[in-house]
């Protein structure tokens, strides 16, 4: 049964004019530059919090570390706000430039603290100078700041990729009614080029932050040091509104959050009806859902099958006009929507440890390679909080060697064009962080034997005899495990997700490392109160920062297989294909598991 309703054109104004003009690579320059110079001010700004705190605020080890790993989760968490205001009202284009500004802000306000004396604690150089603890005011405008920062991050994290993607919308709606095996072929390759240049890009632009913005933060000074990514964020908002005359911005489909709502409130309502044994009974209407499901409309699926009460038609659900009232009776492809977010949380909720592994490296990871030698020569000293670039070092490069080198190879065993499905990939980057938490744990051990070997134990401000490229092993590991387990992340995600939930599938990303972040706040704050300060303490000698290392990798592993059983209980979501003619009324199948996650799509990123 269905009612027709009138097509909603997603490009209605001047259609023809606009996929002549608007769209394509000729928009990846400005997008791409305007975001390596808004990842440069974010990584330049992030990578050494942990020193502006502990340092220059005077906070305690434990307090700053929570303080940023706080900061992290909310700035993690607002991509949903990003993703909702997007993808219901503001479309993508302007969601990011609020974002920008507000990032802005935030950034003028740490660069503003940084510069004012009475914005932070007198220096001070203990024992012969205590130091004294920054004020409340001085930690309400950093407060403040940071709040602007991570809401300016809502705004441009769940937009940024989708957006990207939306400048080759035309081209791929001209080819949807008559697309054969090649030109299938050459959409996979241009998201894989997009998505190289996207990946590649801002992994430069995180490398130039770590090095050049943390040298001079620990060598010149904290405002240059705030102000230098202040001004390339700048910078980055004035790049990207250059090129608002020919960007391609899609109209957004109405909330994705409201729909799921509607689903739910039309199966409660109906939870006393019975499920029709045909699913051919149940309400369709393919116009109503033109505007989400340009790609093909979800199928029906037998799990879940109490949300198929949605879509029960009874009296009352359409009026006399023809209307239908959506928080009473649903679509299939909305109940699918639905379904197909749930199934995919528990494989989602697996990132989540990922992050909270992850987060010592900003904190604990820094403050250890305060106490190493970091002398490169008579005359440098290696900024700790530059150590990250190995990490993304590691990540460039294994992202380029699985590109050219493990695809091709895998492709000839598997047959698959993306060579492994993200699935295998996620797995072989869980497994890699198992052992990069390890190496934090045995370079721990070792570093904390030669502070007791020389005696160092009582002396937190002296110098190990222990090169701090010891810890270049586990932010290397790190790098490797996150090309696999993170872009595959997020290409289960994106694929997985339904069309229209596309911006908000990315805030789920994000939302995962916003979680995992808060439990690394959990997990550092019950530590401390379990081992009464033994394990954190300010004097790190003292401490026993190894011991919770391993426990990180024992919940790692866990991790591990927790993931490998969602996986093998997972069912990939069923869409329908369109024939030669574009007409998918009569054929409706679900598709194979190689088109679905070995062909083109989410899983030609990189």
């Amino acid at each position: 049964m269905a009612i027709r309703t009138p097509t909603v054109d997603r490009n209605a104004d001047g259609d023809e004019q606009r996929k002549r003009k608007k769209g394509g690579f000729r928009t990846m320059p400005l997008i791409l530059a305007s975001e390596v110079c808004d990842r440069f001010a974010m990584a330049g700004f992030n990578a050494n919090m942990i020193t502006y705190l502990t340092q220059q605020l005077h906070l305690p080890l434990v307090e700053a570390t929570n303080t940023l790993t706080n900061f992290g989760g909310t700035a993690a968490l607002t991509p949903i706000l990003g993703a909702l205001a997007a993808d219901s009202f503001a479309g993508r284009f302007w969601t990011i430039i609020a974002g920008s500004v507000f990032y802005q802000v935030g950034m003028v306000g740490l660069v503003v603290s940084a510069l004012l004396p009475s914005l932070r604690p007198p220096p001070c150089s203990p024992p012969s100078t205590p130091c004294r603890r920054a004020s409340g005011l001085q930690l309400a405008v950093l407060y403040l700041s940071l709040l602007c920062t991570a809401l300016g991050s809502g705004g441009i994290r769940p937009c940024v990729v989708a957006f990207g993607a939306d400048q080759f919308e035309q081209e791929q709606e001209q080819q949807q009614k008559q697309k054969d095996a090649a030109e299938a072929e050459a959409e996979a390759e241009r998201k894989r080029r997009y998505f190289n240049l996207y990946f590649f890009t801002m992994g430069f632009a995180v490398v130039l932050a770590v090095t050049v913005v943390v040298y001079i933060q620990d060598n010149v000074g904290w405002g240059w040091g705030f102000g230098i990514p202040a001004i390339a964020m700048l910078v980055s908002i004035v790049v990207f509104l250059v090129g608002y005359p020919i960007y391609v911005m899609l109209k957004p489909g109405g909330s994705p959050f409201t729909r799921l709502a509607q689903v739910v409130a039309a199966a409660f309502k109906k939870r006393d009806a019975d499920v029709p044994e045909d699913p051919g009974m149940l309400y369709q209407d393919k116009e109503l859902d033109a505007l989400i499901s340009t790609n093909g409309r979800l199928l029906h699926t037998n799990q879940l099958t109490f949300f198929d009460r949605a879509a029960i038609v009874t009296p009352g659900d359409i009026s006399s006009s023809g209307e239908l009232n959506p928080w009473r009776l649903s679509t299939v492809h909305r109940v699918e929507e639905l379904k197909s977010i749930i199934r995919l949380l528990p494989i989602w909720s697996a990132g989540i440890m990922l992050a909270t592994a992850s987060s010592h490296n900003g904190t604990f990871a820094i403050m250890q390679a305060h106490t190493m030698d970091r002398h490169m020569g008579p005359h440098f000293q290696f900024p700790p909080a530059t150590l990250s670039i190995f990490s993304t070092g590691a990540m460039l490069a294994t992202l380029a060697f699985y590109d050219r080198v493990f695809v091709p190879l895998a492709r000839r065993v598997t047959g698959l064009p993306s060579g492994i499905t993200y699935f295998q990939r996620m797995a072989i980057g869980l497994a890699i962080s198992v052992l990069s938490v390890a190496a934090a744990a045995l370079v721990e051990t070792k570093r904390r034997d030669a502070a007791a070997a020389h005696g160092l134990l009582d002396d937190p401000a002296a110098v190990v005899p222990l090169s701090v490229f010891w810890l270049v092993p586990q932010y290397a590991v790190h790098g490797i495990g996150d090309a696999f387990s993170s872009v595959a992340h997020m290409e289960f995600l994106y694929d997985q997700a339904p069309e229209s939930m596309r911006s908000s599938a990315v805030a789920l990303f994000w939302l995962a490392g916003s979680i995992g972040q808060y439990m690394g706040t959990v997990l550092v704050t019950v530590v401390q109160r379990a081992t009464r300060g033994e394990w954190l303490q300010d004097n790190i000698n003292r401490g026993r920062i190894d011991n919770y290392y391993w426990l990180v990798t024992c919940m790692v592993l866990l991790n591990f297989v927790y993931y490998l059983v969602c996986f093998h209980f997972y069912t990939m979501k069923p869409l329908e294909v369109a024939d030669e003619h574009g007409d998918c009324d009569s054929k409706e199948c679900e598709l194979s598991s190689v088109q679905k996650n070995g062909g083109g799509g989410a899983n030609g990123m990189v």
